[in-house]
């Protein structure tokens, strides 16, 4: 029997944790669920604190984990104009693999649509499979960085 997620409605598989369309954690009842991935935000003080599901607001455009890292679910809300991806712990999408260059790829608000343009990675971005330069995105494309697999959601 498929999962039905709470948030969007997306039917998923039976084994899934989190949905394939917007990310949300999948929690089981009972016995049997295995335990749930915690999330955390930094607070003021500069301490992490725990964020209760409630508390977590899946509007706007962003980019979900798929794959690569033990990172799954894990979600990047697109905000601002400019979104930094790279191995420099100071990105906005930190991804740390030796495969994914310290400045790799950029997240570029252009008008109403977002864009990812590579910086000259070594390795490359690929979008649904193809090596790319500059992309406008669309709902569901998936990028591969380094070991990573991420999918682009609008919600």
């Amino acid at each position: 029997m498929d999962l039905q997620c709470p948030q969007c409605g997306h039917f998923n598989a039976q084994a899934a944790n989190y949905c394939q369309r917007c990310g949300a954690s999948l929690a089981r009842v009972g016995p049997a669920s295995e335990p749930a991935t915690v999330t955390y935000r930094i607070d003021e003080t500069g301490e992490l604190v725990p964020v209760q599901q409630g508390e977590r607001k899946l509007v706007g455009p962003a980019l979900v984990v798929r794959g690569g890292g033990g990172r799954e679910g894990e979600t990047f809300p697109l905000q601002g104009e400019r979104m930094s991806i790279g191995r420099r712990p100071e990105s906005d999408v930190f991804l740390d693999d030796v495969t994914v260059s310290r400045d790799h790829a950029v997240l570029v608000r252009r008008g109403r649509q977002w864009h990812i343009d590579d910086c000259g990675s070594l390795n490359g971005t690929y979008v649904n499979r193809s090596r790319i330069e500059t992309h406008r995105l669309q709902e569901g494309d998936e990028l591969q960085i380094g070991k990573y697999k991420l999918t682009f959601l609008v919600r």
